[in-house]
């Protein structure tokens, strides 16, 4: 068991290190492609801060373990919204870009509530299962999303300037690829061995580990980014960062889930998918109802404590 655990904590570094080698190889790989730069920001740089999320969540599917898979992603935009948003606001006030209030945000809002309709059995009649099928639609909606940013020639915003990379050799950029998706294979199953293992021993849910621990875990490369790109007042990769993260877990990496596996859905959790939606509108009322399209340092400090007190909630009524 202390061996589960110390590979636990030891799969999180690995996994995020991996993700960066496979960002780091897909994009020299894209430019060597001769793909443009909005094109490697959109689907390569864009994935990398949920490949974590995505990893983990392919290894609970093949485990059958639904409630992990679920509260991890759930947990995670929560704690995007509500913490990492809140400890940048609190470094450097947060100007809301036009393209994140008329775009992300009702984008993220659309999938939040999409997938309740789905989980809940409200769509096309099905039971409380997220089935292949509806895995499928979330993977067409993210195409359509991704067709429609294209189209529009407005990336999501990453702290990566693709235009000024230079291509590594194709020694190196084989050698990163390899090296992120064997980090990736053994970090995403370390941790999700690990997290059914703390559910296990500790008489947790494993919808209350997903919903903290593993949320927390895998959210740490939105955090990181959120914080370093606040720190060089670089405000729009912040709210890009954190609103397109949001857009990708729930239409590929819960897509991706359910077509692998099947999920069951537990309706208690309909807090937290509704804790997910009021994020989204907590959001647009601060940036409207505040001081101008920006979140203030006192509305990043209300953010935190809402953090802090569904951790809380998590812990002691999941």
């Amino acid at each position: 068991m202390t061996i589960t655990y110390v590979l636990f904590a030891v799969g999180f570094v690995i996994l995020i290190l991996g993700a960066n080698l496979l960002v780091n190889g897909s994009v020299s790989l894209g430019l060597r492609a001769d793909l443009s730069p909005l094109v490697i920001g959109l689907t390569v740089v864009a994935f990398g801060t949920s490949l974590p999320e995505l990893v983990i969540n392919v290894f609970a599917s093949l485990k059958g373990s639904s409630d992990l898979a679920i509260g991890n992603v759930l947990g995670s935009n929560i704690m995007n919204i509500f913490l990492i948003l809140g400890v940048s606001a609190l470094i450097m006030p947060l100007h809301v870009e036009r393209i994140s209030i008329y775009r992300d945000i009702p984008v993220g809002l659309f999938a939040t509530l999409f997938f309740g309709l789905i989980a809940n059995g409200y769509f096309m009649g099905f039971d409380l299962v997220i089935n292949r099928f509806d895995g499928f639609m979330l993977l067409a909606m993210f195409g359509l999303y991704l067709w429609f940013t294209l189209k529009k020639g407005k990336p999501i915003e990453v702290d990566i300037d693709i235009e000024k990379q230079v291509p590594a050799s194709w020694t190196k950029t084989l050698l990163l690829i390899f090296g992120g998706l064997v980090g990736l294979y053994f970090g995403g199953e370390w941790v999700s061995e690990g997290a059914l293992e703390v559910a296990r021993a500790f008489g947790i849910s494993e919808t209350a580990v997903g919903l903290t621990i593993v949320a927390a875990a895998t959210s740490l490369p939105e955090l990181v980014t959120a914080i370093v790109a606040a720190m060089k007042n670089k405000i729009e990769i912040v709210m890009g960062n954190v609103l397109g993260s949001n857009i990708i877990n729930i239409f590929i990496v819960l897509g991706t889930s359910a077509v692998i596996n099947p999920l069951a859905y537990q309706t208690q959790l309909n807090v937290e998918l509704g804790m997910v939606v009021a994020a989204n509108l907590a959001l647009v009322a601060l940036i409207y109802l505040g001081k101008g399209k920006r979140l203030s340092r006192i509305e990043g400090t209300l953010l935190i404590m809402i953090y802090a007190v569904f951790i809380w909630f998590s812990l002691n009524y999941n």
